[in-house]
């Protein structure tokens, strides 16, 4: 059984102005060069690997009952010198904020989204992306509010 998704893109009539919209109704703003008005769809694709990773990530340790109580996921691409930019490679950090959190089972959830779960950065992969990983672990307590 196939899925699909849909999206939109709207020239604003000015420059390189898109307005993106996701089939589900999200708006956002794409332009070239990025700026804090609006992101390049260069970046919007890292984004799209970093949030779909994130999403398995912090699945699986949850399942794996760990007291996760952060993650930040940071990725980094290269892109070729040429027309067109593809990325070449990519680079995922993933800072894991909690209590006494297992290294094994951040390794195990990195594993499992990277060659199962993602099909962001599995889609990287395949395209030719040459997909690194690595992670962080900062031990930290859950605050109580006063």
């Amino acid at each position: 059984m196939s899925l699909q998704k849909q999206a939109s893109a709207v020239w604003q009539g000015a420059g390189l102005e898109f307005q993106g919209q996701t089939g589900a109704g999200y708006s956002f703003a794409m332009r070239s060069p990025s700026s804090t008005e609006g992101g390049s769809p260069m970046e919007f694709l890292l984004a799209g690997v970093a949030g779909c990773t994130g999403m398995d990530v912090i699945s699986v340790l949850h399942k794996k009952r760990q007291k996760v109580y952060g993650l930040e996921v940071k990725i980094e691409g290269t892109q070729a010198g040429g027309t067109p930019n593809v990325f070449i490679a990519a680079t995922i950090t993933y800072i894991v904020q909690g209590e006494e959190i297992d290294p094994v089972a951040v390794e195990h959830a990195i594993e499992l989204s990277k060659t199962k779960y993602c099909s962001a950065s599995i889609m990287f992969e395949r395209a030719g992306v040459e997909v690194t990983t690595t992670y962080l672990i900062e031990s930290t307590s859950k605050e109580k509010p006063d």
